[in-house]
């Protein structure tokens, strides 16, 4: 920085010598007094300067004129007037002023110069406050860009910067700019106002425009179409313009000259109280304009200053010698021209002055009678303008440790149909933060005052939908609804469905989850109840044939039925219907194993005894005449208990293994109903399936043998009532089957349980319910004699 600095000092040197040597009238520029005050004011602004060939300063006076601008340089010098009129502010103390017109950011530094040199002569190796110049602070310059590249010229001496227009966040950094102060509110406060818009609003779709410099000539017209047919292709209906006055005239001009319509325009603090655009008459073809703006504060005294100064005050100098852009031709501008440009930033010029006329006062310890004698240095004022605190207009100005002024608020405008700028609400940011909007103020162009235009790249999806992002921008999505089981939290986020826990559910397009209500088959149900009873029945039955077996155990009745394997086979059906139990209440893992192993392993020793008992009938009658052998093997070794045996070892090891492997366990059903969970028992059949082939197995054996000895005597055929009863457990079993493939619901154990019950009953009832029927009303049926004549006539039939 030093380096440059220098580089700029030893460039301008010869200028400041001839500069400072000019002499001219008295301006409006200038100002004798025992401090200076400098003033840096874009009176004039360089619109597509031609290529520089050769150094030298540009003439600003040649430029584009900005009465704005202008309005705000008489603003200085009417404060500096007044203060020095004051008998309370800085008596007998005249304040003088060294003002120019910095049109250029770039070629404007000749007066940059002079306001920090010394007697014509800039000596940056000096020692500190060894040669003082006379201005002791500096208000200005108006654009961020300006004061970006004037601020270090001034920092390096602490000369206080007190600017008026300059908001871009990086002056509050006191690293860099330790004597920069300004009086307007950081850029970063007029953005949040206008975001506070937008939300209120609710739009979400918007052009951000602004510039960094000045537009220059060539390719704008190219440019500024591509821009708006941009914008168009994008159904952009909302355009923030975030740029200075200038910029923004020759935008909405082009918006104008290039057919652009129905939108609304957001503006900035810095045109927002245009006076020029509103005035136009196509400007209402480009939509609805609304701003920010500051507030306008009539400054008493200003309108009379500036008519009285009207044909008295020299505009500028007219000679043949131009002094460091001090000239200006201001006969074109009346008076009232002046009063009626655009306001804006009028206040924070005024304050500026007043900010450094205070802290000069305070350095000075003036009084009443006057002030100290002493030596003023520029760090000292910085010193004092850093506490200011003082009532101006009714407002109280201070600045912060950043320097920049603890007042904010803006009011919010828009330009009605008479071209004015009308309030339809404000924000506040200090002392607290209130925002207020009152839409019914705001005239739009869809011609009808509730309706609010909208900006939307997409229109917002309806409940229970997500966004799908497409490749233009996140804000440009297709909506696609949330499965069941699903549901959207557009707060949280809009683009995912979000699946729901497993206890609850949702519909499809949902945007919240229900608890699922918790089913499962109480000990209370009525169906449970009876399906109880009937398995305590069944134990019942059980145990009063077996006690009436054991009673007549040596009858022929008995005798043929199975002898011992009776009851055998009669408390496997009791230990069967255990299981029964399990089927109902809340499942647990020990209720879910107990559901499962009773039944599967003590019916296979029932379809064991069958398969054994119906293959002694045939072996009797059919087998025994054509394999002597083999019949006397069964007999000598046992072969019914040992087939009994090997069937139960086989099918505990089977169940022992598969349970380990995969037990049964406490399953959730959710995929049946979206509101409920059916509380089940899991059963794998993958691991189980080695059992059920052997249940399966025996039933086909046991079918088999049963099914050839259906011509046997008819009063002594065990066969076709084997036969029967498991024709009854398959056609149960099939329907259960059938019931549980169309039927899903809480009820489906219930069935399950009954068809085990059913499975139970039909050996019970069908095999030894009609042997008992004998052996109580029938009893000359159950004498050997009986039998054997059955036997002799079943034997004279087949020879």
């Amino acid at each position: 920085m030093k380096h440059l600095l220098l580089a700029a000092v030893l460039l301008f040197e010869i200028f400041l010598h001839a500069s400072t040597r000019c002499t001219a009238p008295t301006s409006e520029f200038h100002l004798d007094g025992n401090f200076l005050i400098g003033g840096l004011f874009d009176i004039h602004y360089a619109w597509g300067a031609g290529l520089h060939r050769r150094p030298e300063a540009l003439d600003c006076s040649t430029q584009c004129f900005s009465i704005s601008n202008y309005r705000r340089f008489q603003l200085m010098r009417f404060a500096v007037e007044e203060i020095n009129n004051s008998t309370s502010l800085l008596p007998n103390v005249t304040l003088g002023y060294e003002m120019f017109d910095h049109c250029s950011d770039t070629l404007s530094f000749p007066g940059i110069l002079k306001l920090i040199s010394v007697n014509g002569e800039i000596r940056p190796w000096a020692e500190p406050n060894t040669k003082l110049s006379q201005v002791i602070a500096v208000v200005g310059p108006f654009t961020s860009t300006q004061a970006l590249t004037v601020a270090p010229f001034f920092m390096v001496d602490l000369i206080p910067m007190v600017n008026y227009g300059s908001s871009i966040s990086i002056f509050s950094k006191k690293t860099k700019f330790p004597s920069f102060l300004r009086t307007v509110r950081p850029s970063s406060n007029v953005i949040e106002v206008i975001v506070a818009i937008l939300k209120h609003f609710k739009w979400r779709w918007v052009a951000f425009l602004y510039t960094a410099d000045d537009f220059g000539n060539d390719g704008h017209n190219l440019f500024v179409n591509r821009l708006f047919s941009h914008i168009e292709l994008l159904r952009i209906r909302v355009i923030v313009v975030f740029t200075d006055e200038v910029a923004a005239e020759v935008l909405i001009k082009s918006a104008i000259r290039f057919n652009v319509t129905n939108k609304v325009w957001i503006a900035n603090d810095a045109w927002s109280l245009n006076k020029h655009l509103p005035k136009l008459e196509e400007i209402r073809s480009i939509g609805t304009v609304l701003g920010v703006a500051q507030p306008i504060m009539t400054v008493p005294g200003f309108g009379d200053f500036i008519r009285s100064a009207e044909g008295q005050t020299e505009c500028g100098y007219n000679g043949q010698q131009m002094c460091g852009n001090q000239v200006f031709n201001c006969s074109e501008w009346s008076a009232e021209s002046i009063l009626e440009a655009d306001p804006s930033f009028s206040f924070p010029v005024y304050s500026a002055v007043y900010a450094i006329a205070h802290a000069l006062h305070k350095t000075l310890q003036c009084e009443e009678e006057g002030c100290n004698n002493i030596t003023v240095y520029p760090n000292m004022v910085l010193a004092e303008l850093q506490k200011s605190n003082f009532t101006l207009l009714n407002h109280t100005i201070q600045f912060d440790q950043n320097g920049d002024l603890k007042l904010g608020l803006y009011f919010l405008v828009f330009w009605n149909s008479t071209g004015d700028a009308q309030k339809f609400g404000f924000y506040q940011f200090y002392p607290t933060v209130n925002f207020f909007i009152n839409s019914t103020e705001i005239i739009w162009y869809t011609n009808k005052e509730k309706q609010v235009p909208t900006s939307l790249c997409t229109p917002e999806c309806p409940d229970g939908y997500a966004r799908k992002q497409n490749y233009i921008h996140r804000c440009c999505f297709t909506c696609e609804i949330c499965p069941n089981d699903t549901y959207i939290n557009v707060t949280k986020d809009p683009y995912s469905c979000i699946s729901c826990k497993s206890t609850e559910w949702s519909n499809e397009g949902s945007t919240s989850c229900n608890l699922r209500l918790v089913e499962f088959i109480p000990f209370t149900d009525m169906g449970a109840v009876l399906i109880m009873v009937g398995a305590s029945t069944l134990v019942g039955l059980s145990g009063a044939i077996s006690v009436l077996f054991a009673f007549n155990y040596n009858t022929p009745v008995v005798r043929s039925a199975g002898g011992p394997m009776c009851f055998l086979i009669l408390g496997c059906l009791a230990l069967c219907s255990v299981s029964v139990f399990f089927y109902f209440g809340k499942p647990t893992n020990a209720s879910c194993i107990l559901r499962y192993f009773p039944f599967l392993l003590f019916f296979t020793v029932c379809l064991a005894c069958f398969v054994v008992r119906s293959f002694q009938i045939v072996c009797i009658f059919k087998i025994a005449a054509k394999f002597p052998r083999l019949q006397r093997w069964w007999t000598n070794y046992h072969g019914q208990w040992l087939l009994v045996t090997g069937a139960f070892t086989a099918q505990a090891l089977l169940l022992i293994v598969s349970f380990a492997y995969d037990s049964p366990r406490p399953y959730n059903e959710t995929s049946w109903h979206h509101g409920q969970i059916v509380l089940f028992c899991s059963l794998n059949l993958d691991a189980t399936s080695f059992s059920l082939v052997l249940l399966g197995l025996l039933s086909c054996l046991c079918f088999i043998f049963s099914y050839m000895g259906k011509d046997l005597p008819k009063n002594y055929n065990e066969a076709k009532d084997i036969t029967f009863c498991l024709l009854l457990l398959i056609l149960t079993w099939i329907l259960f089957v059938t019931i549980y493939m169309l039927y899903h619901g809480k009820f489906i154990q219930s069935l399950n349980a009954l068809a085990v019950l059913c499975s139970l009953y039909s050996f019970l009832l069908w095999y030894f319910l009609p042997k008992c029927y004998i052996i109580i009303f029938q009893s000359h049926k159950n004498t050997p004699q009986y039998f054997q004549c059955l036997i002799q006539n079943y034997t004279k039939t087949i020879s």
